[in-house]
């Protein structure tokens, strides 16, 4: 009787913790989502053109879509703005990485396009983009 109850109490356990984490990794993303229409409000009409991951991003390449938004943001913009400081912190966050984390193939990585090798695309683009990726992230996450 006391092997049962443990072992149900071990269930309950790890079941809670997964929930945590997901309801964490979705609050995270929400906030990079406030923090990115605050950037994009600002940054919306720039005629800068940007290598822009695409929308359809296969699950396993989510990360590397994130790392390509980071570092254009990083290189292309003044991330010393306090919004856009803000916004880059939030998306180097591991939470964030781990809320965009689809892969499930174990250690067979795809080849994920390289960052130069994205179309560039005008600012607005790139911002509804990343808004779409994270969007994407909060709602899977939602679904568990």
């Amino acid at each position: 009787m006391k092997l049962v109850l443990t072992c149900l109490f071990a269930v309950c356990c790890c079941f809670m913790a997964s929930t945590s984490a997901n309801i964490l990794q979705r609050k995270k993303l929400q906030e990079v989502l406030r923090q990115l229409s605050a950037v994009k409000a600002n940054l919306q009409h720039n005629e800068q053109m940007l290598n822009t991951p695409p929308k359809n991003i296969e699950d396993c390449c989510c990360l590397s879509a994130l790392h390509c938004f980071r570092t254009t943001l990083q290189v292309q913009f003044n991330i010393t703005e306090r919004n856009r400081s803000k916004l880059y912190r939030s998306l180097n966050h591991n939470i964030t990485e781990k809320g965009l984390d689809f892969c499930n193939s174990g250690n067979v990585r795809p080849t994920c396009q390289d960052c130069d090798s994205h179309p560039k695309e005008n600012a607005s683009e790139f911002f509804n983009r990343l808004e779409s990726l994270i969007q994407r992230a909060i709602d899977r996450l939602s679904m568990n």
